[in-house]
């Protein structure tokens, strides 16, 4: 399942988390009831991140695993045109691949409805699967909340952390998703207490910590921006990045370095992935060694692209599609002479 380091690329970014089908109606503003048609596509966070930067030229790859399945196969053939290497992508057999539904609700309203039952294969991730290796070896690995919810996944994510050894750059997308946190006790507050401790562990081995308000309220118990991003700071990371929705995302620096960047306006058709497709931005930004505000500026882009599109995977642009959008932007913001 893994292959020895002497072997092994040196990628750009290795990604590690969910993957799965994503089932988008071809009706937009019709409830799922009442759909007809679907579009089938690759999804799942950790894969879409590793195929947006993939589509900005980064070598990427994927650790997680499918069913034994078509849809699996499927997945496989759809990370081979999107140019991310699925090596440590592995059938698991005592789970289907699981199958993401979601209503198109434009501007604002996007319902996701997750079929992860009994389980997911990509939680089935066992530590001594690992490829510490090429982890280490990465210039970017990027892990997710997701990965935190259950076990082996659980332990095999922190082991990947404490092996990364802050080597690099180490992205934890704070990724929170309620429902896969079930808890004895009813409540979503329940979950976010049980997950609070392993968000903290991962973000001592982390470097940058990536997340909408909601997500930073979960990792560190502060709900106000700059709270966050100063809490997230504390907790180890040398970057914050707090996505504000309309408000634009903060980013800070352990430095001292802060941005705040307003969002790109767009006709958004369909918000799902554009937080996928704006992590991948950012990596790419970050490997460049762009400033701060050049690299969440041109986060906010792609992210803004893929709002603008109905799909998540096969909608993530281009660097000629970002750097269009960025220069349609700056006309339009520039006064008249």
């Amino acid at each position: 399942m893994t292959e020895p380091v002497e072997s092994a690329r040196i990628f750009d970014l290795i990604t590690m988390g969910r993957i799965g089908v994503d089932l988008y109606p071809l009706q937009s503003g019709v409830p799922l009831a009442r759909v007809e048609s679907f579009g089938k596509f690759l999804g799942g966070s950790a894969a879409n991140v590793a195929v947006a930067a993939a589509r900005l030229g980064r070598s990427t790859a994927v650790i997680t695993r499918t069913g034994d399945d078509p849809f699996g196969a499927y997945l496989h053939e759809a990370l081979e045109e999107f140019g991310v290497d699925d090596r440590w992508v592995a059938p698991v057999g005592a789970y289907p691949t699981p199958v993401t539904f979601c209503e198109i609700f434009p501007p604002d309203d996007f319902p996701l409805y997750f079929y992860r039952r009994p389980k997911a294969p990509d939680l089935e991730i066992h530590p001594g699967e690992l490829d510490l290796d090429a982890i280490r070896a990465a210039r970017i690995f990027w892990m997710t909340g997701t990965g935190l919810s259950e076990e082996p996944s659980r332990s095999a994510t922190l082991a990947a952390l404490e092996a990364r050894a802050r080597a690099g750059i180490t992205v934890f997308d704070l990724d929170w998703r309620p429902m896969f946190w079930p808890s004895d006790t009813d409540g979503a507050a329940a979950g976010a207490e049980r997950a609070r401790p392993y968000y903290a562990e991962a973000l001592r081995h982390a470097t940058v910590a990536v997340g909408n308000v909601d997500e930073c309220e979960i990792a560190t118990g502060v709900r106000d921006p700059e709270a966050c991003a100063k809490a997230l700071l504390a907790a180890g990371v040398e970057l914050a990045v707090v996505k504000q929705g309309p408000e634009g995302v903060l980013a800070v620096r352990r430095d001292g370095a802060r941005v705040t960047v307003p969002p790109v306006p767009v006709e958004v058709v369909n918000g799902l992935g554009a937080g996928d497709a704006f992590g991948g931005a950012l990596c790419h930004g970050l490997l460049s060694g762009w400033d701060l505000t050049a690299t969440v500026r041109y986060a906010n882009a792609a992210g803004a692209l893929v709002a603008s599109r109905l799909a998540c995977s096969a909608a993530m642009p281009t660097a000629s599609e970002v750097d269009g959008l960025l220069a349609r932007a700056t006309d339009r913001t520039e006064p008249s002479r």
